[in-house]
């Protein structure tokens, strides 16, 4: 019993990397069944890597991504299977690091509503306003590119093609100048506190 399985697996196993040695080729039906065959095997993946249910869809995704970006590095003399696993569970590690860092800045407080003061006190209105102007002093001591990125990007809401219109600067020099800027920004109002 133990034997027909192996030779099933082993015979489906052959069957996807021929799929993907003719979707290499060129032939793009072998490559949509690849892909619908695929989705099960990266689904068990995840899940033996502990990925919750409600995540699987979202590393199932990643994975199909990654096979498509680096399709041309399989050789087809090779286990598919193994080759999309190894991918599959680096997703699926992905995944669970983003979960536990999320996690990791939610709060889960059943009280925390309580604890927050109310919209309508003064005093919540006027500690808002002092975030404000601290948050407002610590932009203005930017160098200039990244208070631009800042400005435009997040306080004005611009895309990054208007922000590139309006400043003059490539997308690539605002998205790197708005992470060093909010590195910055984080720095210097965590360290005030």
């Amino acid at each position: 019993m133990q034997a027909e399985s192996n030779s099933a697996s082993e015979q489906a196993d052959r069957q996807r990397a021929a799929w993907m040695g003719a979707a290499q080729a060129g032939d793009q039906r072998a490559y949509a069944r690849l892909l619908k065959d695929s989705v099960a095997l990266i689904r068990a993946v995840a899940r033996r890597q502990g990925v919750a249910v409600d995540a699987l869809d979202d590393v199932v995704q990643e994975t199909l991504l990654t096979v498509h970006r680096v399709r041309h590095t399989f050789d087809p003399s090779r286990s598919y299977d193994a080759w999309l696993a190894a991918i599959a569970a680096r997703r699926a590690i992905d995944v669970l690091r983003g979960q536990g860092r999320r996690d990791r800045r939610e709060v889960h407080d059943e009280h925390a509503y309580e604890m927050h003061a109310d919209r309508e006190d003064a005093s919540a209105d006027a500690e808002r306003a002092q975030q404000a102007l601290r948050l407002r002093k610590a932009i203005d001591t930017l160098p200039p590119g990244q208070r631009e990125a800042v400005e435009q990007l997040g306080l004005k809401e611009r895309s990054l093609a208007e922000a590139a219109v309006q400043t003059g600067r490539n997308t690539g020099a605002l998205k790197v100048n708005l992470h060093r800027a909010l590195k910055s920004l984080r720095d210097r109002l965590n360290g005030e506190s």
